[in-house]
């Protein structure tokens, strides 16, 4: 059977089409990432109810009294130690603090800014980084891990609270959302 198409040549506009289509996709796509919103900046959070400003210090090996590799949780507000996470446990915790410390190295950023831990009047457990302004909600990783940090909140002293008459009347929501 003979080819009915050989001596028609393909046309070269739906392929120039096609090229210009995808161009013009990843252009579009990365002028959105480079000046589009901060993800995330549309979300509205409920209240804070209680907050914490706290300090990670790494204890070096062979200090007198504490064990090697531990980290002293210090309330920034009073500078009172108010936990250690001990070498080989506080896992999640560790990992939290080592991702949100290599964002600050990645800007240039001190660790003299303390991080804040709040609980919020729906019920959801932040960590923020002001100095980077990243927000963690930490019941996204599970109730343990939430739980190992709820645990810091707990000790400290209190920076905020807000009455709990407000829980009913200021949920957070995402904008346009019902």
């Amino acid at each position: 059977m003979s080819d009915l198409f050989a001596d028609v040549p393909f046309p070269r506009w739906p392929l120039r089409a096609a090229a210009s289509l995808a161009v013009v996709s990843v252009l579009a796509t990365g002028a959105y990432r480079v000046f589009g919103p901060e993800p995330g900046s549309d979300i509205v959070r409920a209240p804070v109810r209680i907050e914490r400003d706290l300090r990670f210090v790494e204890r070096r090996a062979g200090g007198i009294g504490t064990s090697a590799g531990g980290i002293d949780v210090i309330d920034a507000r009073t500078g009172r130690r108010i936990d250690e996470l001990r070498p080989g446990a506080d896992g999640f915790i560790r990992a939290t603090l080592r991702g949100l410390a290599r964002e600050r190295m990645r800007r240039h950023l001190g660790a003299d800014v303390p991080f804040r831990l709040a609980l919020r009047t729906d019920g959801t457990l932040t960590l923020e980084d002001p100095a980077t302004s990243r927000i963690l909600e930490l019941e996204a990783f599970g109730t343990t891990n939430s739980g190992a940090f709820a645990r810091l909140l707990a000790r400290a002293a209190p920076v905020a609270a807000v009455p709990l008459a407000q829980d009913a009347t200021n949920q957070g929501t995402r904008h346009g959302s019902n």
